[in-house]
């Protein structure tokens, strides 16, 4: 127990209890005085009445001597009130200044852990692995399209001459609904002027050449 260092905190509370409980003693002292000093004030009243000025005379001294003790009392009760808040204010700096320090505390380790070098080579490698990473998938990009536009292409093709084709089935079949029946006078030609003959191989030549020109 001998050269056991006491908490502060705990001097404080137990400086700032025996303060209060002295203020409370002088309080009480003060309230002594004045009673005194009424009983004084009442015996000089009934000293007056009945003309005993030497009885007056002293109740007169003790009467000034009990005012003065009692500015003395409350000016000792002032002083203690300011070393009480006095006190207060000391304990709260110590509790700043102790956050402060652990505060302080966490700061250092933080900046131990956090080296800057270290930092910045974590920093570096995260940039570098990043730039990877966009190279790799620039280069799966690269070879999906390599593998895939081939294909795309010739779907692409094909779609666009099956478009041409149908187009042009339609274009055809329209024209050919539309061209002359067989035996028919713009197809006959002179035969039309001979009468109703069937077509001679001539005239059927004549109509399959007409229809390739279309």
């Amino acid at each position: 127990m001998f050269g056991k260092k006491k908490d502060p905190k705990k001097q404080v509370r137990q400086q700032q209890r025996q303060l209060t409980h002295a203020q409370r003693d002088i309080d009480r002292d003060i309230r002594g005085l004045e009673r005194q000093e009424q009983q004084i004030q009442n015996e000089i009243k009934k000293a007056a009445k009945t003309g005993d000025k030497q009885t007056l005379t002293i109740l007169a001294k003790q009467l000034i001597n009990i005012r003065k003790q009692k500015t003395r009392m409350l000016g000792m009760k002032g002083q203690i009130g300011a070393v009480k808040t006095q006190t207060t204010t000391m304990q709260a700096s110590m509790n700043m200044a102790q956050t402060m320090k652990t505060t302080t505390g966490v700061m250092s380790q933080m900046n131990k852990q956090m080296n800057p070098q270290d930092m910045a080579k974590v920093m570096q490698g995260f940039e570098r692995e990043s730039a990877k990473m966009d190279m790799t998938g620039e280069m799966m990009e690269d070879t999906l399209d390599a593998a895939l536009g081939d294909s795309e292409d010739e779907e692409e093709s094909n779609q666009i001459m099956n478009q041409v084709l149908d187009e042009i089935g339609i274009e055809v079949k329209g024209k050919m609904d539309s061209a002359p029946a067989a035996g028919s006078s713009s197809l006959a030609g002179p035969s039309n002027v001979r009468g109703s003959r069937a077509p001679t191989d001539e005239d059927i030549e004549a109509q399959l050449k007409r229809l390739a020109e279309l």
